[in-house]
């Protein structure tokens, strides 16, 4: 479960489109930042994606990827020339594929590699699924199959493809847009795979053209409604509606650290056993094994792109650092990481962090949100600021924004552990969380 979202640049603040996103896997499948630069390939070479092998393209561009450790593909990325795109599970009527093919997150790297534009992007995607399809497990610790939609920008476009098997429709959207777990197009798009009307209706789906609408004529019912998509939906359009016109990075960091519109100062992630929200917190059963692994807020300044990425698990626990595609990952960011615990790595060494507030959040987030904020703050304006500096100044500001951004977590859990638990948890949301433990060799003496 995820949430994408986009501010077109008529609708922010300095004239630059924003972007944003929550990827949400499984709580152990960590996190990785990806850096990959420009390269030319010899004629014939191919290129192994997750499951698959396609012919490779003559020139790739520039990368930035977030996405899970063992995917060839990314959840989200930028590229070169300022084209970001997230992807979403969807659940539909037409049966995802088991069969090992292009993983949506394959597709969404392929057209990163590959696009100059937004529109270049969807090109790419629906002339991959039309000839490979999109298929094979997405999961990883249990097996999990579905088809995708996306939501891709650049510095003056953005589109919405949403697919169902090899079928699809793209449009253009302006202003501000987001997309969940559902189909969102119904009646409208700009452009659409010539079989998606006529195969609704060969299966009975609507009973003729004029009354066709994709959502409804695709959807899934059960996995929509559990993933509480629409909800999700609306809470990041309302979002999005209410600083439309002078939107900010920090507007759609915001976004991503939604909960509920009626959040108590009491509440916790540890209430319930069905329910999603933003900022997605797993707990116990089917319906909450999602958490949100790492987020992305992209700012397409049109000569170069600045991203602000967490690298770590759920945005309310996290802090964003800046980065750009040309200034190297720090070695503070660590190792790539997998899914078993790795303290060296960027991802698990907040864990630590993220996995100690969750046994008594409402008390402990406390301890670290002003100071996160204000740290938070300092290291969006610098690098703002710095959209034109040379290399040398913007390296600098990346390797610093990581290195305080490590320190400070390291402050924060010495605090909290000066602030024991005062409220048990759930015994459902304690038990879960002690079997993701268990699960990825989290030592008991590493949370406080």
């Amino acid at each position: 479960m995820c949430d994408t979202l986009v501010m077109t640049r008529t609708a922010t603040a300095a004239g630059v489109t924003l972007f944003a996103k929550n990827s949400d896997r499984d709580p152990n499948e960590a996190h990785h930042l990806l850096l990959l630069p420009t390269a030319d390939h010899p004629p014939g070479s191919r290129v192994h994606c997750t499951y698959i092998e396609i012919e490779q393209a003559p020139h790739t561009h520039a990368v930035a990827l977030a996405k899970p450790f063992w995917i060839w593909g990314a959840e989200m990325g930028v590229n070169e020339h300022g084209v970001a795109i997230g992807n979403e599970a969807l659940f539909t009527r037409a049966p995802a594929d088991k069969t090992p093919r292009l993983l949506g997150m394959d597709l969404l790297r392929l057209a990163l590699e590959r696009a100059e534009t937004a529109r270049g992007a969807v090109e790419v995607i629906t002339t991959l699924l039309e000839r490979y399809g999109q298929g094979g497990n997405c999961g990883f610790a249990h097996p999990l199959y579905y088809q995708n939609s996306f939501l891709i920008a650049d510095p003056d476009d953005a589109w919405v493809l949403e697919t169902a098997d090899r079928h699809w429709a793209a449009r253009r959207v302006q202003g501000h847009y987001a997309i969940s777990n559902a189909i969102t197009l119904g009646k409208q798009w700009d452009m659409a795979s010539p079989d998606l009307v006529t195969y609704a209706v060969e299966q009975g789906w609507c009973k003729s053209a004029a009354e066709f609408d994709f959502a409804q004529v695709y959807s899934d019912f059960l996995y929509t409604r559990f993933s509480d998509a629409r909800k999700r939906c609306a809470a990041t359009m309302t979002a999005l509606q209410t600083s439309s016109g002078r939107a900010t990075p920090e507007s759609m960091l915001a976004a991503l650290r939604l909960h509920t519109a009626d959040a108590a100062p009491d509440w916790s992630p540890a209430h319930g056993l069905i329910g999603a929200t933003v900022c997605m917190h797993a707990s116990y059963g089917p319906v909450r094994r999602s958490q949100t692994t790492g987020s992305l807020v992209a700012y397409l300044h049109p000569q170069r792109p600045l991203l602000f990425v967490t690298g770590t698990a759920a945005p309310c626990t996290s802090i964003f650092k800046p980065l750009w595609l040309d200034t190297p990952l720090p070695e503070s960011a660590g190792p790539a990481p997998t899914g078993v615990y790795d303290p060296h790595t960027l991802f698990w060494r907040h864990e630590r962090l993220h996995r100690s507030l969750l046994r008594d959040y409402p008390q402990r987030i406390t301890v670290i949100q002003e100071e996160r904020a204000l740290l938070e703050q300092e290291l969006l304006e610098e690098a703002l600021a710095a959209c034109d500096a040379p290399l040398e100044d913007r390296r600098r500001i990346v390797a610093e924004g990581f290195s305080r951004a490590l320190a400070a977590e390291e402050r924060w859990l010495t605090r909290i552990a000066a602030a024991p638990p005062n409220r048990r948890q759930s015994f459902w949301h304690e038990r879960a969380w002690a079997g993701f433990n268990r699960a990825a060799g989290v030592p008991s003496d590493a949370l406080v």
